[in-house]
């Protein structure tokens, strides 16, 4: 299997991104997210906050089972590329004839968009401190999941298929995480998945009471980790600028995340299975934890 220059680099670039190394930067930033963890849980105990979670929580179920709130145009993507000059391409099996270093110009500024976005769009509910976060995840985990759609359609993934949407919520849950150990398990799961599709394995689709568990427990995980990063809205000054802070630098892991790993994906789709990352070991079940279903 031999890979064009360009390929070859942009994969060298994705597995290392895949397998950081430790760095004293990377633990001096978990050690000082302890402390904040733990002030966090204590405010979250407060009825005010605990019902505000609860009002995010059920909001990002909503969402998240609700497709036609986040799904794309594909068609419109379509047409870009053939406004591109890629005139034959009208669907996503098209995408797969295309190189990767055309797609990724025709991607170009994807992730600024959206970090512009959701700059303003957390800047506007921070604003609000404490009232505005049962308001400020839904939008911000929505706002997320298109930009996830987009480049998945852009590299040639639709997004509406239930395995697509798994690993869609399974890159916020990666993008949310912050301690070593939670991104590990994030990544097992999305490793589970890339791998299952790009060797075709005929995916049988899960019981719509097991899918509907699985996002409440990502809804779930996603409603409390946001919530205790954004928990300094509760003080009016600060609540517009960490509102929009952060909502900008989550959106700015999502892209991140979603660029490399469906540009790893389209490279296992025009090449091998076996360029996936084997670094990571795949994870076994969809739930983070347990072993409560398992699809081979």
């Amino acid at each position: 299997m031999k890979l064009v220059p360009y390929d070859q680099t942009a994969l060298t670039q994705i597995h290392k991104w895949k397998n950081p190394e430790s760095s004293f930067l990377s633990r001096s930033l978990e050690m000082i997210g302890k402390p904040l963890n733990s002030a966090g849980e204590v405010v979250l105990s407060t009825p005010v906050v605990g019902n505000a979670i609860q009002s995010a929580v059920q909001g990002l179920v909503g969402v998240c089972n609700d497709a036609a709130l986040w799904s794309v145009r594909s068609e419109s993507i379509f047409d870009e590329f053939r406004k591109d000059g890629f005139e034959h391409i009208y669907s996503y099996g098209d995408i797969e004839t295309l190189r990767l270093e055309d797609i990724d110009k025709t991607v170009g500024w994807l992730a600024a968009k959206y970090k512009g976005l959701a700059l303003a769009e957390g800047a506007g509910t921070g604003a609000l401190g404490i009232a505005g976060i049962a308001i400020d995840i839904p939008s911000l985990i929505t706002l997320n999941l298109r930009a996830i759609g987009e480049y998945a359609t852009y590299y040639g993934f639709d997004i509406n298929r239930q395995e697509e949407r798994l690993f869609a919520f399974n890159i916020l849950g990666f993008s949310s995480a912050s301690s070593t150990m939670a991104k590990n398990v994030a990544m097992a799961q999305l490793v589970k998945i890339s791998q299952q599709v790009a060797k075709k394995v005929v995916w049988e689709e899960l019981e719509k009471q097991v899918f509907v568990k699985i996002i409440k427990q990502i809804a779930s995980s996603l409603g409390i980790r946001i919530t205790k990063a954004k928990l300094a809205q509760i003080i009016p000054v600060a609540g517009a600028a960490v509102g929009g802070g952060y909502n900008a630098w989550f959106t700015s892991n999502v892209c991140e995340a979603a660029y490399n790993l469906y540009r790893e994906r389209f490279l296992a789709m025009k090449y091998d299975p076996s360029i996936i990352s084997q670094n990571v070991k795949p994870a076994e079940t969809f739930f983070a934890e347990g072993a409560e279903v398992v699809i081979d």
